[in-house]
């Protein structure tokens, strides 16, 4: 797996170098202390990850990114600030991680073995003849994860273990078996990120996860309850989504 650090405080670059030449077997292609020189090795290199400082000259990080996640080949992007502030941006961009200076060694080690293992499995992925599209004749990286914020972080969640998603006003909660998680957007926003083959929006303020449910409850209005595994909640099928219901539940 390749990698660049885009740091221009020196001892921070040579200190994040130090953690992932140590806990991973990562290797550190170029190290870069200027937004636009990045882009122009980017011109000619590929890259597997990109561990990118938000404040650096010429070209911010965040805008830096932005231009990145254009690219055909899309590089995992973990942001490094010593800003909290900064969450919601890295959010927006679909960032991997985001790391908080000054480093915690035990945090980086955790998002390095998440790194390689989503990196390895993602490689597994667009090797299966399965995935490629007869008219591109390559592969594209398919997502088994979705990132998800909780306490200004940013956390790297598989699929399969949400459970459901409930719209509150502005924002869209997002239940696992044991967490919580509050995402800056629309219930609509949030469902257009998870797989249509395992969630359905099953009413206007929720999306279920079809694995998840344990039994199908008739109730009023021809209308049904969903009881989850492992929770203790009952999640609606509006009258609208009836129909549609039956027909992906094959009764």
């Amino acid at each position: 797996m390749k990698a660049i650090i885009v740091e221009d405080e020196v001892l921070a670059q040579e200190e994040l170098s130090y953690l992932i030449n140590t806990h991973s077997s990562i290797k550190i292609e170029a190290t870069f202390d200027d937004g636009l020189d990045v882009l122009k090795y980017l011109q000619t290199h590929e890259v597997d990850a990109i561990f990118l400082d938000i404040s650096i000259p010429s070209l911010d990080g965040v805008l830096l990114a932005q231009n990145i996640s254009k690219f055909a080949h899309k590089p995992y992007i973990v942001f490094i600030t010593a800003y909290k502030e900064h969450a919601a941006e890295a959010f927006e961009i679909e960032a991997f991680d985001y790391i908080l200076k000054p480093y915690h060694e035990s945090r980086i080690v955790t998002m390095l073995q998440k790194l390689e293992l989503h990196f390895a499995r993602d490689k597994q992925s667009v090797n299966k003849p399965e995935d490629v599209h007869p008219a591109q004749g390559s592969a594209t990286r398919v997502s088994h994860s979705i990132n998800l914020i909780k306490d200004e972080r940013i956390i790297v969640t598989d699929i399969n273990d949400i459970y459901y998603a409930a719209a509150q006003e502005k924002v869209t909660q997002v239940y696992t078996r044991k967490e919580e998680f509050t995402m800056p957007m629309n219930i609509t926003e949030l469902c257009n990120r998870l797989p249509e083959e395992h969630f359905f929006r099953c009413h206007r303020s929720y999306c279920v996860n079809l694995s998840k449910i344990r039994e199908i409850v008739p109730w009023f209005n021809n209308t049904y309850i969903l009881r989850l595994s492992d929770l203790d909640f009952e999640v609606p099928v509006s009258r609208s989504k009836v129909k549609e219901f039956r027909q992906l539940m094959r009764f």
